[in-house]
């Protein structure tokens, strides 16, 4: 399709087109779930696309039928077809029910330590029906991969998210997962520039300082963002971050010097750049709802993602080229990327139809989500980076006492799942049909949930335990406060010889952890995922079924 010559579209209508906004999937406003990370009602986001002329929407959840109608929706409003992003670092399942969800990332640097040409034919795989899943349900904007070097393992923030712990690894995953995913009409990011992967503090709350030398940087950092542009990544997201190296002023995400100096110029990139959320606490808590968006233009970026208010957001920046601080030049050079981008994804677009190839967001492509091919390849992963110890399988009749095994009859035996976890009520991966449930239940187990506000955990002396831990990083959870309170637990439950078996579902580090506490008989499993193919999975190793 062609798109109208820029000069035919006013300063605002421009600057409106650099703006993604946040929206919900569901498609009633009693719906909506997150309005203080920028869902709005219906009324107010059809003003936002159809009269500011926003060029593109970001969302978090829901299920997928929901979310192709809403896309259909949205894109009806639209004068241009809109930009549609997800953070589906996982696949479209991690966040719309109805998708393959795969396990984490960091899932293949695990099976690339023993096997690295398979993690890498993993990677690709990935990526490839991801993008396919992806325009199934009308997302065309792909916030992944994740291309930090996750070397810290306290990293509350990025963690499991990244492919690995070394740059070399990180760049052949990263690149494999953006060759899997170029067969298919959908942008690709790269992120979260110049690097987030050693860090301590999780920039949705506040600003992570990274204390590197150039050295440093160019040996860890940027590596797997030069192998993601040499892939064709299709667009960069900067971090929020402080990084006095290169900037010992600007946050990366504000900072000319890294935006443009270092990643347009000296690492050549030509894609889009875009910001990581401007609602977040890093940007938001320290510049204004104006302020922010016009100095992320002026450091380089093209896409304002998610600015505190987008109406405050396009007259800022509108006001900036008027006022000389930003050149009309520059805001044309970033709506000519956006165009390029969008010519990329649409081949026709007449204000209410709109079709992309190979898959378009008709309900015959739902059909298409998690095929049997595309849930092997997600199961695969899971069990090729599945971690066991001690004496598998478990027999439900059998538990330690004092350090002994005890064996009494099935009736006798009172057992307890304890299922630890961040939040009870707000998961996407727990219910009373999933299988971390429903197999204890049947081999007699007695469920218990807990997380990190339950009181005191009393278990009566003749209870044996099965312990499932379902802790790992995300953005937003404000550090993994369940863990002190799973390992006071585990060690209760070691002291009273009453662990019967462990289940961690997550994070390596966890395991790394907690792993070293236990007798050598105790059997322990440890899987990268946490949906119900993996608790399946892992709980299958656990007793042998």
């Amino acid at each position: 399709m062609q798109f109208p010559d820029l000069d035919k579209l006013t300063l605002a209508q421009q600057v409106a087109q650099m703006v993604v906004v946040r929206a919900s999937s569901h498609l009633f406003d009693h719906q909506i779930q997150y309005p203080e990370f920028g869902e709005c009602d219906q009324a107010t986001l059809k003003h936002w696309i159809s009269d500011l002329g926003v060029g593109g929407v970001i969302f978090w959840g829901g299920n997928a039928g929901e979310l192709s109608l809403r896309i259909q929706q949205l894109q009806a409003w639209a004068t241009y077809p809109l930009l549609i992003a997800a953070d589906i670092e996982e696949g479209v399942g991690q966040r719309f029910t109805g998708g393959t969800w795969f396990a984490p990332p960091m899932a293949l640097n695990a099976i690339a330590q023993t096997d690295l040409p398979k993690a890498i034919e993993y990677a690709r795989k990935m990526g490839a029906i991801t993008a396919q899943e992806a325009l199934a349900v009308g997302i065309n904007w792909i916030l992944a991969p994740v291309v930090d070097v996750n070397n810290n393992p306290a990293n509350p923030v990025i963690n499991i998210r990244s492919f690995g712990e070394t740059p070399e690894i990180v760049s052949q995953l990263a690149t494999a997962y953006i060759q899997g995913a170029a067969a298919y009409r959908v942008l690709t990011c790269a992120k979260h520039f110049p690097g987030h992967g050693d860090t301590g503090v999780d920039s949705h709350w506040a600003l992570p300082v990274i204390p590197h030398d150039r050295a440093r940087l160019e040996s860890i950092e940027f590596p797997p963002f030069r192998s993601a542009i040499k892939a064709g990544v299709d667009s960069v997201m900067s971090a929020h971050l402080l990084i006095p190296a290169l900037d010992p002023e600007m946050p990366a995400t504000l900072s000319p010097r890294i935006l443009t100096e270092e990643l347009r110029h000296n690492l050549g990139f030509e894609g889009l750049i875009s910001t990581d959320a401007l609602v977040m606490g890093a940007i938001a808590d320290r510049y204004g709802a104006d302020d922010a968006p016009v100095m992320a233009v002026s450091a380089g970026s093209d896409i304002i993602l998610m600015p505190v208010d987008p109406a405050i957001a396009i007259q800022a920046v509108c006001h900036a080229v008027e006022s000389g601080l930003i050149s009309a030049e520059r805001i044309k050079a970033s709506v000519g990327r956006i165009w390029r981008s969008k010519q990329k994804l649409f081949q026709e677009w007449d204000g209410v139809r709109l079709t992309q190839s190979p898959v378009n967001s008709q309900p015959a492509a739902l059909m298409t989500l998690a095929q049997p091919a595309s849930r092997a390849v997600a199961a695969g992963m899971l069990q090729d980076s599945i971690v066991t110890q001690g004496t598998l399988p478990l027999k439900p009749a059998a538990f330690l006492f004092g350090g002994s095994p005890r064996i009494k009859k099935r009736q006798d035996t009172a057992g307890k799942n304890i299922i630890a976890l961040e939040e009870i009520l707000d998961t996407t991966f727990l219910s009373r049909s999933t299988p971390a449930i429903t197999i204890p239940t049947k081999l007699g187990y007695q469920l218990q949930l807990i997380n990190r506000h339950s009181p005191t955990i009393t278990i009566a002396p003749e209870e044996s335990v099965i312990l499932q831990l379902f802790i790992r990083t995300s953005p937003f959870s404000g550090g993994l406060g369940i863990t002190s309170v799973a390992k006071k637990l585990l060690e209760q439950l070691l002291a009273n010889g009453q662990l019967q078996g462990l289940v961690i579902y997550g994070s390596p580090y966890l395991m790394a952890d907690f792993a070293p506490l236990l007798p050598p008989e105790v059997p322990c499993v440890f899987c990268y995922g946490q949906m119900a193919a993996a608790q399946s999975i892992a709980l299958g190793k656990l007793f042998g079924n």
